[in-house]
């Protein structure tokens, strides 16, 4: 499967483009008509401008692409990006996935507006080396050059491009060209490897149908790896579909790693289900943020005052969203300050720490600020917020943001993967900190099943939040034993997560703080102790059901002769149950423990003598009706004396 075409030459040698892995990305930036795409077509001999409307206006339009052999052998991607003001969007989006940039500049023109604002957003996105094309130079002379190299050095004073070369070149006589991708070759032998979290994700950038194969996407892979069989997800919508095909431009691959410039055939999927912004990732891998914490410089150039709640166009890797910019205990903010913020998309976004970003006005459309994600899944602020928070969650020890961001994640944790992704950490140190932090009981690992760890100190605001529940019942109900675990769940919230309910009671009654028995709990030590009053209550109601034997009242009835100390009477019944005095058959009936003793001897005697019973037996045995005799009868046999067969009852104890 072939999704494009490319060829590449130098002179009259072709270069074998599969003599290195390309997993780097070079990205133009610069000024509309100062020779981007030109400059991209003298090096690969591939035109990025495919759009009828391209070639018509001679202008850049869309994201364009391509490969690049360097002299070293090595291939990179390259991605065009337009110049034009009307599509800085599109060039922030192409801009997202880049290691270094070529500022391109005409030595005709020199500075312009767009080389500015390009270089504010390659600066803002946390882009640190690149070089710049002095292009067009066969329509200048020597000192017209000279000048023009003079002001770009003092533009580039104080940005990361300050000490980069100056390559003058033509990309139509070919002037410059070997001493670019000289310069180019030397700075890409210096650059250290692209970080990789682990995690796949794709921001889509293109998406296309083509005849045969169906939708296909293209992208720079963020991170992680892919292969051919592999299902990915989707993002925000959640959508699930599996990898038909992967190519690495026009060379097909089994597989794509970070930092390549990937396009991935998807199988049984809609193009129309697909656009640029969406981020293809692993199952279950991210979460759709609806709230980030952000760390944001807003530029000196912004003219104006930003003031909170202002509306902005947010910039996160291909997508771009309107969204609403929430200053922390501020109104506003002036031109070039630095500041921690909140933004809230009106669509969902794919996001982790440490993701560069760019804001632009609602309107008129102008870069006026970005800066990096610190926590892409926060949660609203508001009068809770801790002023230094912010910045421990930005410039912290590793301990200190996990710490944060377990505190975030409530009592219900987080997995070491959502973790990793929220504090920006790579999952391996991810995973050393909190081995550190469980070793020294600042974190708990509350699930081995799913690798959920939560805060210590929340997990025992947790125990002492069901220790204070417990101790309320003892107040509220103080002729109760206790309560069950159902009952207190539903009181503590039925939200809560039944593993960790179950972990707290266990891990509370073997520290001796509270006792279980069968479904109840109680705090340890805690016994019925009557009043007065109550111990005379107590007295009447045993006296009925002593006098009463085998032939009680019900339940009701014992309430109706103490109307007005029902509850009263309740609690004492359930004091007499958990002491002996009475035994309950079911809800509606109880009996006095000496009697129904001495029925048990009784109907174990009845049964050695004759072998059976029967309810007929039973009734000789016990003069009952029956309304006694069939509760009697299953009630033995659930307390094992008997066992039923047919209609009959036999012993059930072995006789010696």
């Amino acid at each position: 499967m072939r999704f494009c075409y490319s060829s590449q030459k130098y002179g009259t040698t072709l270069i074998d483009i599969r003599q290195k892995n390309m997993n780097l990305i070079l990205g133009t930036a610069g000024h509309v008509d100062h020779g981007k795409t030109a400059l991209i077509k003298a090096l690969t001999d591939i035109d990025t401008d495919r759009l009828k409307e391209e070639k018509a206006r001679g202008i850049t339009i869309e994201l364009g692409f391509a490969p690049l052999i360097l002299p070293n052998g090595q291939k990179i991607g390259i991605v065009d990006v337009p110049g034009h003001e009307k599509f800085v969007k599109n060039m922030v989006a192409g801009a997202g996935g880049i290691d270094l940039v070529v500022m391109v500049i005409a030595a005709d023109e020199g500075i312009m507006p767009q080389t500015r604002e390009h270089l504010d957003i390659c600066t803002l996105l946390g882009i640190s080396r690149g070089l710049v094309a002095l292009t067009k130079t066969d329509m200048v002379d020597k000192d017209w050059l000279a000048l023009v190299q003079e002001d770009i050095r003092d533009f580039m004073k104080g940005t990361f491009l300050e000490n980069s070369p100056i390559i003058p070149l033509s990309s139509l006589t070919g002037a410059g060209i070997a001493d670019f991708l000289a310069a180019l070759d030397k700075i890409i032998s210096t650059l250290a490897d692209r970080t990789d979290s682990g995690f796949f994700r794709l921001p889509v950038d293109r998406v296309f149908t083509m005849k045969g194969f169906g939708t296909v996407v293209t992208g720079t892979l963020a991170s992680g790896k892919i292969n051919v069989g592999d299902t990915v997800e989707i993002m925000p919508s959640g959508t699930k579909a599996k990898i038909r095909g992967i190519q690495i431009h026009n060379e097909a691959s089994t597989t794509a790693k970070a930092g390549q410039r990937t396009a991935i055939n998807l199988q049984g999927i809609e193009k129309a289900t697909i656009e640029r912004g969406h981020v293809l990732t692993g199952v279950a891998a991210f979460e759709s943020s609806s709230r980030l914490d952000v760390h944001m410089k807003y530029l000196a150039g912004a003219g104006k005052k930003l003031k909170n709640r202002t509306l902005v166009r947010f910039h996160a890797g291909t997508s771009e969203t309107i969204s609403r910019i929430i200053l922390l205990n501020r109104e506003d903010i002036e031109p070039g300050e630095e500041i921690y913020a909140q933004i809230i998309p009106r669509t969902p976004v794919v996001a982790m720490s440490g993701d560069r970003f760019v804001i632009r006005s609602y309107s008129p459309v102008t870069t006026i600020g970005g800066g990096e994600i610190i926590d892409p899944l926060s949660k609203k602020r508001g009068k809770n917020l801790m002023p230094d928070e912010e910045a421990r969650l930005h410039t912290g020890t590793g301990e200190e943001k996990t710490d944060i961001i377990l505190e975030r994640a409530g009592i219900k944790g987080i997995s070491s993967r959502t973790l990793s992704i929220r504090t920006g950490i790579l999952p391996d140190e991810q995973e050393k900190i909190l081995k550190n932090m469980l070793s020294k009981k600042k974190a708990l690992l509350l699930d081995r099943d799913d690798q959920r760890i939560v805060s210590s100190r929340l997990y025992k605001n947790f125990q002492d939040k069901v220790l204070s529940e417990i101790e309320e019942y003892h107040k509220k109900y103080p002729l109760k034993e206790g309560l069950s675990r159902e009952e207190l769940r539903t009181t503590l919230g039925g939200h809560i997560d039944p593993k960790l309910f179950n972990k707290a009671l266990r891990d509370l009654e073997e520290s001796g703080r509270i006792a279980a028995h069968k479904e109840n709990v109680r705090i340890a030590g805690h016994s019925v102790n009557l009043k007065d009053e109550e111990m005379r209550l107590s007295e009447k109601i045993e006296a009925i059901y002593r006098d009463s034997a085998l032939t009680p009242p019900l339940t009701k009835e014992i309430l109706e002769k103490f109307p007005k100390n029902r509850d009263v009477v309740t609690g004492i019944l359930g004091v007499m149950i958990n002491t002996g005095v009475l035994v309950k058959i079911n809800e509606d009936l109880y009996f006095y423990k000496e009697a129904l003793d001495r029925l048990r001897e009784d109907y174990r005697a009845l049964l050695i003598r004759d072998g059976k019973a029967s309810p007929a037996s039973f009734k000789d045995l016990t003069g009952l009706s029956r309304k006694f005799i069939i509760p009697l009868m299953e009630f033995f046999d659930k307390t094992k004396l008997t066992i039923r067969v047919e209609d009959y009852r036999i012993l059930r104890e072995k006789q010696h």
